[in-house]
């Protein structure tokens, strides 16, 4: 371990699993009275005056079952995985709670310690209990030169930021009400400081990433275009020649390209019965109109940033919570209007459903590539549970630690007519299907100094079997 500062030993006294540390690091966050009750976070308050999973008086409550695949590990949740609609307080689908487990998070100091240690560390490497991990991109990229890192060909060696703190996370979105409370500042600095610390609980790791359009040859007789692709590895790629002229205006890319992916969802998978496109977003560093997001309008704006941490979209939980969202409320669906009762959402819910990720390009993507793992090399691993708390749902994503077996995919200069797929969530629990991917934007190395970062619009959907 010569020039590594090791921080295993450290992290299991500070970032084990059991939910709290073994004394708490850090005390005293505005607000913090109004939330915490006595409570502890290993020991969830559960609703007693109605069963879960129930509707009856209440057809905004649904307490989604913990449909965990074979063979994988429970996650690293709250409340043992349990949604956060089990605490569901006269319709307000458990955000009060999420938001009191998120300032008591805050209290305990826990992630405050991780943050602390990585901010301390002297520089260079960081050993890991997953290995060595950088805190800065252009360590962890002079590592892979200096170690002689190869890539297959149409490959490259580059570094990806994994999350190193094996705990759920919280994320109050933009849109919830307490942001614009005056009352409420000094809570809205700590929440703004631990989205901040979160983020920078990171470390950069190598990884070897696979042209997808050679797929073929890791896995013959496998076509990287084909519904086979997207059941065994949760990615795959398809091809489009949209008709869809401006994809900055949203009502236009609702009108165009929404049903242009909807076919492209149904000729890929022919037992589909139904695919519903519900969102999108607009990625573009360079773009110099107006950005902002206007919900009321269906239209998302344009995302300066790129997702850089590896990352999934939904879970266990919100996979299925988002779902009957769509189909019975019509819940933050920009895409065709739904009429589903809650009686018939769940008759189409019996039966499988997946959701899938879309994204194409406007142009060849010279820079910020987006990147896919195939589920087989994490298929065994626990994610992390990451809370996006709104004023009337708690959205749940996941993160993942690294693994030098993660299996990484990425299409090299990704034109404008292909249409990188990747699966979000399964409603097949048995492993014979993959559950989701996971996936990330990165910095290629390769890339010329004024490659033109992407520009590309991403959906998101539902097929319905």
């Amino acid at each position: 371990m010569c020039g590594q500062w090791c921080v295993c030993e450290l992290f299991l006294s500070v970032a084990g699993r059991s939910g709290r540390p073994a004394s708490p690091i850090g005390t005293g966050v505005p607000g913090l009275a109004v939330y915490q009750r006595g409570l502890s976070m290993s020991q969830p308050r559960h609703s007693t005056d109605r069963d879960a999973g129930s509707e009856k008086g209440n057809s905004a409550r649904y307490v989604p079952p913990l449909e965990l695949t074979k063979g994988q590990p429970p996650p690293i949740a709250a409340n043992g995985g349990l949604s956060y609609m089990s605490f569901d307080r006269d319709g307000d689908a458990g955000t009060a709670e999420a938001t009191r487990a998120a300032f008591e998070q805050i209290a305990v100091g826990e992630g405050q310690a991780v943050t602390d240690l990585l901010e301390n560390a002297p520089p260079g490497p960081i050993e890991t209990k997953w290995g060595v991990g950088f805190r800065h991109y252009e360590e962890c990229l002079a590592h892979i030169r200096a170690s002689g890192m190869q890539a297959p060909e149409g490959g490259v060696v580059l570094p990806l930021r994994y999350t190193i703190h094996e705990q759920p996370s919280y994320s109050i979105v933009s849109s919830n009400a307490l942001w614009r409370d005056p009352s409420r500042e000094a809570d809205a600095q700590a929440l703004r400081k631990e989205e901040h610390d979160t983020a920078r609980r990171c470390l950069y790791f190598p990884q070897v990433l696979r042209d997808a359009r050679r797929l073929e040859e890791y896995y013959p007789g496998l076509s990287p275009t084909s519904s086979e692709c997207m059941d065994r590895l949760g990615l795959a790629l398809a091809h489009c020649e949209s008709k869809c002229e401006n994809f900055y205006d949203a009502a236009e890319v609702e009108r165009v390209f929404y049903p242009e992916m909807e076919k492209l969802l149904l000729d890929l998978f022919p037992g589909a019965t139904d695919a519903l496109v519900y969102n999108h977003d607009v990625f573009d560093k360079d773009y110099s109109g107006d950005r902002t997001e206007d919900q009321n309008n269906k239209n998302p704006g344009v995302n300066a940033q790129y997702a850089n941490i590896v990352h999934n979209d939904l879970n266990d939980n919100s996979g299925r919570v988002r779902a009957r969202e769509l189909l019975i409320h019509n819940l933050r669906n920009f895409g065709r209007t739904q009429h589903y009762t809650a009686e018939e959402a769940d008759a189409k819910l019996s039966r499988r459903f997946m959701s899938i990720n879309l994204a194409k390009p406007m142009e060849p993507v010279g820079q910020y590539p987006f990147v896919l793992c195939a589920w087989p090399s994490f298929a065994d691993q626990p994610y992390i549970t990451n809370y996006r708390i709104y004023d009337d749902r708690v959205g749940e994503t996941t993160r993942f630690t690294y693994r030098p077996e993660h299996e990484w995919y990425w299409f090299p200069q990704q034109t404008s007519t292909e249409v990188s797929m990747l699966k979000c969530y399964d409603s097949i629990t048995d492993g014979s299907v993959s559950r989701w991917s996971f996936h990330s934007a990165c910095v290629d190395p390769t890339a010329a100094e004024d490659a033109p970062c992407r520009k590309n619009v991403v959906v998101r959907s539902f097929v319905f079997f």
